[in-house]
């Protein structure tokens, strides 16, 4: 892991083995790494110089070489029933996203993992602005630790329990990056975040479905379906012209095979567009071999103004569409709502700070 000469990375990147394998390379005792480990994940020290149990040397090594935080707070909305979202700046002063979630079972984080996004839902506000970059596994790492920090600063002794990976960004479009981060988040010895109360979400990038199924690592995983067809899925969602329904499909059943784990299936409620009880009973037909491993996850749509074509489906359509599918013995939910007193659709706060910055 020759790292040359270049700008410093954050150390929140580096996994447990790859932290061991740099000390080795500095010339110093990998138990170092453990040390490191524990002041950034059990402590969280937010600086190279409160690692008290370290040499001077050490320490100046580290700060050569690393940063701790790469992000920069720009903007914390606070909603009523405790929803948190953050607008955070990259050290390249681009913005991304990302929201805590307060729930009975704990806290769950949503972390966004790309600047931009070329998945090119037509509904979907963090598909507004193309994807300019991924982000580094370091910058994903932070944004759990920036959160963790604010509930640390509440002082109730609340943790970061579950994390979505549902934010700005297709995660298996930045799939190394993503796995990098599910296994420091996961690692027993820091935050310790079960795997089983992680979920990754992708709209359906089939080769990456199946790696992650070969990888082992017991995390959850949603798939952003949003139509029952392939008429509907591609008039509302491009990825479906490489992927279509067939080939997702395909996918999925490789999937449950090689795991034998449940998969939610996401699907965002558009008036008109993808909720007629029609399209109900084509959902329930697709998913009729699969319905001891699926979970459909049904998802009042936040409206966005720059897709005003599109709008919320009534609650009436949306009880209809759920009975048909329980009637069918799916197992699905209506989502409840988080922090709808603020920017809530993901995306619409980054959005809407860099409208203001180009009219300022």
């Amino acid at each position: 892991m020759k790292r040359g000469k270049q700008v410093k990375c954050s150390i929140y990147g580096l996994t447990m083995n790859e932290l061991t394998e740099w000390f080795l390379e500095q010339g110093e005792k990998k138990f170092r790494a453990t040390q490191v480990w524990e002041w950034l994940y059990q402590k969280r020290v937010q600086s190279f110089a409160e690692m008290t149990n370290l040499s001077k040397t050490v320490i100046a090594k580290l700060t050569d070489a690393f940063v701790i935080n790469p992000l920069n707070q720009v903007i914390v909305q606070e909603a009523q029933d405790g929803t948190v979202k953050y607008l955070f700046q990259l050290p390249d002063k681009h913005m991304i996203e990302t929201v805590m979630m307060p729930q009975e079972y704990g806290v769950s984080v949503c972390v966004t993992t790309q600047v931009g996004c070329n998945i090119g839902c037509t509904f979907c506000a963090s598909g507004i602005l193309k994807k300019q970059r991924d982000l580094t596994a370091g910058e994903i790492v932070a944004q759990i630790m920036l959160v963790q920090h604010y509930l640390d600063e509440k002082g109730q002794g609340n943790r970061v329990s579950h994390i979505v990976v549902m934010g700005i960004g297709e995660p298996f479009d930045n799939y190394n990056n993503v796995m990098n981060f599910l296994h420091v988040v996961n690692d027993a010895k820091g935050l310790a975040i079960g795997a089983r109360h992680i979920t990754v979400s992708t709209s359906g990038l089939v080769p990456k479905i199946k790696e992650f199924a070969d990888n082992g690592l017991q995390v959850n995983l949603a798939i952003s379906l949003h139509a029952p067809n392939n008429d509907v899925r591609t008039s509302i969602m491009r990825i479906n012209r490489t992927f279509p329904i067939e080939k997702l499909m395909d996918a999925v059943d490789y999937y449950l095979e090689k795991t034998n784990r449940r998969i939610t299936f996401e699907y965002i409620m558009l008036s008109h567009v993808n909720d007629r009880v029609e399209h109900a009973q084509q959902l329930a037909d697709l998913l009729k071999d699969k319905k001891k491993l699926t979970y459909v996850n049904l998802i009042p749509y936040n409206p966005v103004s720059e897709h005003d074509q599109y709008a919320r489906s009534s609650r009436n359509d949306v009880m209809k569409f759920y009975d048909v599918l329980k009637k069918n013995g799916v197992n699905c939910v209506i989502r409840k709502e988080y922090g709808t007193d603020i920017d809530a659709a993901c995306g619409q706060l980054r959005s809407k700070q860099m409208k203001q910055s180009t009219t300022n």
